[in-house]
């Protein structure tokens, strides 16, 4: 599964900090684990269990910044099924 413009939207907004956040998105369940600055670096995409594992897929992102703080690098790496 790929991540679609309106969930790459989502993701690229700022969060708190070295959090773990549950929401939904659209019929999906979602968990993101956030950095340090609160941009999310691990999503959780898919169908929340009972015991609030979500069984589905796992993204990875790889955001790199040049010495001044621009964005060099950014995007999502689907790491597979959960």
């Amino acid at each position: 599964m790929k991540i679609g413009d309106k969930l790459r939207k989502e993701l690229s907004k700022k969060f708190a900090p070295s959090s773990t956040i549950d929401r939904e998105f659209g019929k999906y369940a979602l968990t993101l684990k956030t950095d340090e600055a609160g941009n999310a670096v691990l999503a959780f995409l898919g169908s929340r269990e009972e015991s609030g594992d979500i069984k589905g897929f796992r993204y990875v992102r790889t955001l790199i910044r040049d010495q001044e703080g621009k964005v060099v690098k950014d995007h999502w790496d689907n790491h597979g099924k959960v």
